[in-house]
């Protein structure tokens, strides 16, 4: 099945469109989307107002380093807004659930970095790195929940795999 499928469903049977129309009608989209919009808004207001005269203040290799972590996070934070707005707008009707379900608003998955390697990055550039990365990982665990291709119950279960493959042994 393709994701352009109306009858993609889920492994428990109900179509992927029930199931991104129930998400953005539920109170944990709400608490998601409110937490997601706040950090977007705290952010830019650090990065415009203190984190800029912390940035001043640092050496040319630390302001470097800020640089490109306050893009890496600016870049992270719009890709999170830009797919709570999604399920938003299917909430309000102005986007279907099926459109929601192509592959461009999906979320990638996340690059898993090294900590910043300059030490003199101010603390609060920081904890917004931190929380930018924990909302994206929650987020993109949402979304492949919601648009999982592959049923679960098809996943590969490492461990009972091995049972299985004990017990074909012994019973040879």
């Amino acid at each position: 099945m393709s994701t352009n499928d109306t009858t993609l469903l889920t492994p428990t049977g109900r179509s992927r469109e029930a199931v991104v129309d129930d998400f953005a009608r539920s109170e944990l989209f709400d608490r998601t989307f409110r937490e997601g919009m706040e950090l977007v808004e705290e952010t830019a207001a650090y990065l415009d107002g203190d984190g800029r005269r912390e940035s001043k203040l640092l050496s040319r290799a630390a302001a470097l380093a800020y640089a490109g972590e306050s893009m890496k996070l600016t870049t992270r934070l719009m890709q999170i807004a830009s797919w709570l707005l999604v399920q938003r707008a299917v909430r309000e009707g102005d986007m279907s659930a099926l459109a929601a379900c192509e592959p461009r608003y999906r979320l990638a998955d996340r690059k898993v970095e090294a900590e910043p390697t300059h030490s003199d990055l101010p603390i609060a550039l920081i904890e917004y790195l931190v929380r930018s990365e924990r909302l994206y990982d929650r987020v993109l665990h949402l979304d492949r929940k919601m648009y999982l291709d592959a049923p679960e119950e098809e996943a590969v279960n490492p461990v009972q795999s091995q049972l299985d493959r004990l017990a074909a042994a012994f019973r040879q």
